[in-house]
């Protein structure tokens, strides 16, 4: 037989023996157990508490067509009653379906923070605010990667009508114990981030003219911000929180060709919004 033939025949049963093999998997269970521990220490009455689930999801941004993931989504939490704040560690876990779960993961994604949610089979979500201040970190569902944070929950829209073409936007606000000096700078107010399932198409860095108001706007006791897409557009809105009157700030940014058409921005005059990347 000449390798022709063989290469022809070869074509011709290996679609046959994939299929085969994927009906022969041995069938497997895997558990991961939750627990609950109650104890005192230094008169605190401390709970400590893990709890595990599993997903599946499929059709991944990123991943072969076709393809289904297991995840399992294991959060520890650790708790004195009656204080503020807790510790927490979140850990998200995928496989291929029918892979044993004693396999390696594609990959292992662990963070601080707790209730890991799956957003349209594209990204999925942990809260990390675990005191007084809440905020997300947003992450690729097929590699596990992180995209962004953000301090307004996350929004979503698709840039299309006829079929969906998902977009996500959130709002970084600087603590003071920020990494990045950049955003040390006193008339630094946030970044609103702009991005796909698979990568984040653009940042930009809010600024405010007066000092002053910057740190007014970037406050987390004493103002709230809220992102909206309406109009083809991301509305910013900043305001005091009570007892004070909210004296609301807004800008409004364009999205134009999957993007962020910052020249266009209204808003204040003293408010600006430029270009930025991490």
């Amino acid at each position: 037989m000449g390798d022709r033939y063989r290469k022809v025949l070869l074509l011709l049963i290996a679609p046959a023996l994939l299929a085969q093999q994927a009906h022969t998997k041995r069938p497997y269970q895997a558990q991961s157990p939750s627990t609950f521990l109650y104890r005192v220490e230094d008169q605190d009455q401390v709970i400590e508490i893990t709890n595990s689930a599993y997903e599946v999801v499929g059709s991944l941004p990123g991943r072969p067509p076709n393809e289904y993931l297991v995840l399992r989504k294991t959060t520890k939490t650790k708790q004195a009653i009656d204080e503020i704040g807790m510790e927490a560690s979140t850990t998200v876990e995928a496989w291929p379906v029918g892979a044993d779960f004693k396999q390696k993961p594609l990959y292992s994604t662990t963070v601080e923070g707790v209730d890991p949610t799956t957003v349209n089979n594209e990204v999925f979500l942990v809260s990390r605010g675990l005191e007084d201040t809440q905020w997300w970190s947003v992450f690729k569902l097929g590699t596990g990667e992180r995209l962004f944070d953000t301090y307004v929950p996350l929004v979503q829209f698709s840039i299309t009508r006829d079929v969906q073409n998902l977009r996500y936007a959130g709002l970084d606000v600087p603590g003071d114990d920020v990494s990045d000096q950049r955003l040390k700078a006193p008339n630094v107010v946030a970044v609103v981030t702009y991005a796909s399932a698979e990568r984040v198409i653009r940042e930009a860095l809010i600024t405010c003219e007066s000092a002053k108001q910057a740190i007014d706007l970037r406050s987390f006791a004493d103002a709230s911000r809220t992102v909206t897409y309406a109009g083809h557009s991301l509305r910013i809105a900043f305001s005091r929180n009570y007892p004070s009157a909210p004296s609301t700030v807004a800008i409004t940014i364009p999205v134009v060709k999957d993007d962020l058409d910052l020249a266009h921005l209204t808003g204040p005059a003293t408010i600006h919004a430029t270009a930025w990347k991490r």
